[in-house]
């Protein structure tokens, strides 16, 4: 890949004369970076987009002829190279040959420290000169203009004027006196919206209507306006039941129409739209991230951005289907009990639902039900049981799969597998030009990129602005929820010495208590191992526009670097979690500056977890927080168990098992997910969740199945075959000892096992036949 560079006009030191300077350090770093190119790196321009945009004609047309990609580190003016490369004769289409843009000057040529940035900036080149991902799936919306007004009087008719032009209005009014217009244009109904739900394309509303005139069998002859002595009808055409005495004149005159129906119960009213503009106080969806396709414009605020927004709004749409979803490693029920709840807890659309009802049984195929023309909207992801993830909701945040501990729910926009690739090829190249902790800052497209930009703009111009640091290395993701455990793990264990995460105005509470919790579950973690510092922080910067986020993030991104890993580790991420989670915590175990620290000759053999533990310098078990810990243990009162294993059954990740050969309850403590399930369904409440990450035998024993609960068996009174646990047979015992069934003889068959039990039924000459009755 060819990489054109430019020092804008001088104002980044590139030191393009320097056989030791900056641009020199990055073209070596590429160099020993797999998969990274230095090609065009040897010539430095300085205004590309203007006077030397014929070197941008050049690359585009030799990369073109070459079937090779072009990448250009200049963000600003990515607009006019690609309409420069449409312009220039022999250069191949974006779509032959991409164009890349790497913004290199806000997120670091223009900070003060910008000197020292070329393994920042061989860091930023190398990843955006890697393979695009794969690309994803796509959910369809289609939208043929119904939209739906609800709202006051006034509202609505100002809405009308706005869209009448482009969209098929109806127009619910739910209160406000205000004339409606002689010519029947919209459809226009009087009543209370009771429900809405749906997304663009697919909102089903339903109202209720308790006027006695019916607007849409009203004529607006205005006869019923004329004949009421009270004047309770006025040109709104609803009855004004507080001012009307009762004397129905009005029902008098419209009886050829029959709008007019002072003993008509309320009627409810259910359509289905594309489109909806809410123009009342109080919104109909409260979640943080509403349908797309709905517009909530409350009473005072300007309407013309919705209503362009809406007018836009027509035809078909596409957008990525951010989620995959692995059901069989699903943790949220089991039996219709009810475990992991974190995606639901979670998801700022309402996108996510219980299923928990169906766990387990067939899937009769996605469901789909037709909207008024007979078109299949509504296609749920999965129908048999568990979760239900619906796509059209779905706004891509990717919490759900940050805090989902089975790994069942990930993100694919991009996945796991890329995320980690880029990653890893940062930290490489940032190492190979001699750059020290590395602190990744992981930032959304959006507002997060736009209060980057501001920050490096205002260390350009304003003295007091120190910019981004040289080791920060800005990493773009659709969205900041989107990266959890498993990468930041993974991130630490290759190489960096800190994760930072920029929140904007953009984030839900939802996602901020939720970062907050995966942040303190490893950041428990790495303490516990010992190494120093924070590795990984939340950084508030606010709103691009607030000059005030602005020195809050400069501030921020000055903290001191953390302890890192001794010797980065060579893994690839895996599309898996859990396995991904594995590895990173093997490497930071195997680099733990606890180990790293112990005496020599400490290292004897262990007999025991906790003197295994010791001498590998490491503790016995690191406690972690409770909320949103994907590892721990779990803890049984023997006093209560009875061995029914009602747990192994419901246990959805196999850490809980059985032994064959004797009455065992037996636990691999690196399978669990502490989703509770087995707490849930024991009968006999005997299971309590420790969160934790046990390190006994150098974290090999939690890989290991060990016995939690054992007990002796009992064994048949009549053949001494052993068939249930002492406890287990005599709770069942004490507990239908009393029912007449269980008496005399029937009580002795509670001790016996299956085959016995009908051998002396059939045996005994004194049990009542169904042929004796």
């Amino acid at each position: 890949m060819k990489t054109l560079i430019c020092d804008c006009n001088r104002t980044m030191p590139l030191e393009p004369q320097n056989p030791q300077g900056l641009v020199a350090t990055v073209r070596q770093a590429l160099g020993k970076t797999p998969g990274a190119s230095a090609d065009g790196l040897e010539t430095v321009h300085s205004v590309l987009c203007r006077r030397e945009a014929q070197a941008f004609q050049r690359a585009a047309v030799q990369t073109g002829r070459e079937g090779d990609e072009l990448l250009v580190a200049c963000t600003q003016e990515q607009r006019l190279f690609l309409e420069l490369n449409e312009q220039t004769e022999g250069a191949a289409p974006v779509q032959e040959r991409p164009i890349r843009f790497v913004n290199i000057r806000e997120t670091g040529g223009w900070s003060r420290d910008a000197a020292q940035a070329a393994p920042k900036l061989a860091a930023l080149i190398a990843a955006a000169q890697l393979p695009a991902p794969e690309p994803v799936s796509t959910v369809t919306y289609r939208s043929s203009g119904r939209c739906l007004v609800v709202g006051p009087a006034a509202r609505v008719q100002q809405a009308t004027a706005l869209l009448a032009d482009k969209l098929n209005l109806t127009l619910l009014i739910d209160s406000g006196p205000a004339p409606l217009p002689q010519a029947r244009t919209h459809p226009v109904y009087r009543g209370q919206l009771a429900s809405l739900q749906g997304w663009l394309g697919a909102f089903q509303a339903r109202w209720t209507q308790d006027n006695p005139i019916d607007l849409d069998l009203c004529t607006r002859c205005n006869a019923c306006v004329q004949a009421c002595p009270e004047g309770a009808i006025g040109l709104d055409y609803q009855v004004d039941l507080a001012a009307c005495k009762s004397h129905r004149d009005c029902v008098r005159v419209c009886e050829a129409a029959g709008a007019i129906d002072f003993a008509r119960e309320p009627q409810a009213v259910e359509e289905t739209f594309d489109l909806v503009l809410d123009l009342r106080e109080a919104p109909a969806f409260t979640q943080h991230q509403p349908p797309q396709g709905y517009r909530h414009v409350p009473p005072g605020a300007d309407l013309v951005p919705a209503a362009l927004a809406l007018r836009e709004s027509e035809g078909e749409f596409e957008k990525p289907k951010f989620f995959r979803y692995q059901q069989k490693l699903c943790a949220h029920s089991r039996n219709e009990q009810i475990g992991c709840t974190a995606c639901i807890d979670v998801c700022s659309a309402q996108a996510i639902r219980s299923d928990a009802s169906r766990k387990g049984k067939a899937s009769a195929g996605p469901r789909r039900r037709p909207d008024a023309e007979g078109r299949p909207v509504a296609a749920v992801v999965h129908d048999g049981g568990g979760i239900l993830v619906e796509p059209h909701l779905c706004v891509g945040c990717g919490a759900c799969s940050t805090v989902c501990p089975s790994g069942a729910l990930s993100f694919t926009y991009p996945g796991t597998t890329d995320q980690g690739r880029r990653l890893r090829t940062m930290l490489n190249a940032y190492a190979a030009a001699g750059g020290r902790d590395a602190a990744l800052l992981i930032h959304s497209e959006g507002a997060g990129e736009r209060v980057i930009g501001e920050l490096g703009r205002a260390a350009r111009v304003k003295p007091g602005i120190q910019g981004v640091p040289a080791r920060v290395l800005p990493v773009p993701v659709w969205h900041t929820a989107s990266v959890g455990l498993d990468l930041w793990l993974s991130a630490l264990a290759l190489g960096a010495s800190q994760v930072l995460v920029l929140l904007t105005e953009e984030e839900a509470p939802e996602y901020r208590q939720a970062l907050t919790e995966q942040m303190a579950v490893a950041q428990a973690l790495l303490t516990g191992l010992g190494y120093e510092g924070t590795h990984l922080r939340l950084v508030e910067a606010g709103a691009a526009s607030d000059p005030a986020s602005v020195a809050r993030l400069d501030a921020a991104l000055r903290s001191a670097p953390a302890r890192t890993v001794a010797r980065p580790a060579a893994f690839a991420v895996q599309a898996d979690k859990r396995a991904t989670l594995e590895l990173a915590l093997d490497h930071l175990m195997a680099q733990a500056p606890l180990k790293a620290a112990m005496p020599a000759g400490t290292g004897a053999a262990p007999v025991a977890p906790a003197a295994a533990a010791a001498a590998t310098g490491l503790p016995d078990a690191i406690a972690l927080p409770a909320a949103g810990s994907p590892f721990g243990s779990l803890v049984v009162d023997p006093a209560k168990c009875t061995l029914c294993l009602s747990c192994v059954g419901a246990c959805p990740e196999s850490a809980l098992a059985d032994n064959p050969q004797q009455p065992q309850l037996r636990f691999t403590e690196k399978n669990c997910v502490q989703c509770g399930l087995c707490a849930t369904t024991c009968p006999e409440q005997a299971i309590t969740l420790q969160p934790r990450l046990w390190l006994a035998e150098g974290g090999k024993a939690r890989k290991a199945a060990r016995v939690l609960h054992e007990a002796a068996p009992f064994h048949c009174v009549r053949c001494a075959k052993p068939f249930g646990t002492l406890r287990a047979i005599e709770n069942m015992i004490e507990k239908l000892g009393s029912h007449a069934a269980f008496q005399g003889a029937g009580a002795e068959r509670l001790k016996m096992c299956s085959d016995c039990r009908v051998v002396d039924m059939f045996s005994n000459p004194n049990e009542v036949r169904i042929t004796d009755l």
